[in-house]
């Protein structure tokens, strides 16, 4: 049976391209050729009716697929900057197509207006921190709502949350385990992002676990050894040219996104640093760009793609009748390569 990915292949174009074009995202901004190309390759591949047989089987009777719609507050632009979130809609996109699913709206935050409630659809998915209160006046007696990467204070909703604080645990740890002491810190601000009123969208800082866990583990007090800037490749670069003009680097780093991680990897290499031979780094997240970096990249992979699949099936579920709000909370998994320095400790 073909697939989303199976589909991709012939095509030469992404999964979340194909999953875009065979739902009629008009928003999609790909030439008429490579579009036309997708839908002749899923009619020879036999997709439609396998979509069609999978959608009678699951929702006979309801009378027409479920729509959905899915809000974000990150742009395009931060999209790409950081991958972290583009992979739960990739995840989302994949999940809706295989099982029949219409994604009939792609709302960004700032788009939001509060004399114009959503409709149209039977279920949002939120990606990110988005504060539920900013959403009220926008999703009017939708109950049918799942957070990704969030969870909305008063658990009316379900969620699918990743355990931070363990997650983060693993990183620290490991580099523990390895010897390293003197161990530094580069991170981005996490905010929590609401739409204040029709013209303005605001966002407080919040707690980022990552952080704090790291504080704990290392017993860090002073702000020496931490650097916080924004979540992006280029941050990465600047805070650890920082830490480089500092004269005093330390022996290892966690850096808490792995596109942060390749900006500090240049910002080090155009120093004279060796990486894991003078600095060590374990970075999150597990990006696919990870594993290509020069060294490649010791990360804590979170299953990103899981989170959107995983999303679309609590929203299912939950519109065939569940009341019980859920949160799932996905594992991730230390992936150790050349960057921490852990085969040459092991020699």
């Amino acid at each position: 049976m073909a697939t989303i990915k199976d589909i991709a292949m012939e095509a030469k174009v992404s999964a979340t391209t194909v999953s875009r074009v065979l739902n009629h995202d008009q928003s999609l901004s790909v030439t008429p050729e490579t579009r036309q190309r997708i839908l002749d390759i899923a009619e020879r591949f036999g997709y439609k009716n396998n979509r069609r047989r999978r959608n009678e089987h699951e929702y006979a009777g309801s009378g027409e697929s479920p729509r959905i719609g899915i809000v974000v507050c990150q742009s395009q632009e931060e999209e790409l900057n950081d991958p972290y979130f583009y992979s739960i809609r990739q995840g989302i996109e994949s999940e809706c197509f295989e099982k029949g699913v219409f994604i009939t709206k792609f709302i960004q935050l700032s788009s939001i207006r509060f004399n114009q409630p959503v409709s149209d659809v039977d279920g949002l998915i939120v990606i990110g921190r988005i504060n539920i209160a900013g959403l009220k006046h926008s999703i009017g007696d939708l109950k049918n709502i799942v957070y990704i990467n969030h969870k909305d204070g008063e658990e009316q909703y379900d969620s699918v949350v990743v355990d931070f604080q363990k997650a983060t645990g693993r990183a620290i740890n490991h580099l523990i385990s390895l010897g390293y002491s003197n161990i530094g810190y580069i991170g981005g601000r996490e905010k929590e992002h609401f739409r204040a009123s029709d013209r303005k969208t605001e966002a407080v800082e919040i707690e980022d676990k990552r952080l704090t866990t790291f504080m704990q583990l290392t017993g860090t007090e002073s702000s020496d050894n931490i650097y916080v800037g924004e979540y992006s490749m280029q941050e990465g670069y600047e805070l650890m040219k920082q830490a480089i003009a500092k004269k005093r680097v330390p022996d290892a780093f966690f850096i808490a996104s792995d596109s942060m991680a390749i900006g500090a990897l240049r910002a080090l290499r155009e120093s004279g640093f060796k990486v894991p031979d003078d600095v060590a780094i374990v970075s999150f997240n597990g990006i696919e760009a990870a594993k290509y970096a020069n060294p490649a990249l010791t990360t804590v992979k979170v299953p990103t793609e899981e989170m959107g699949r995983t999303g679309v099936k609590l929203l299912l579920d939950r519109m065939r009748g569940r009341n019980l709000p859920l949160q799932v909370t996905v594992p991730s998994e230390l992936i150790i390569r050349e960057s921490c320095g852990f085969h040459r400790r092991q020699c």
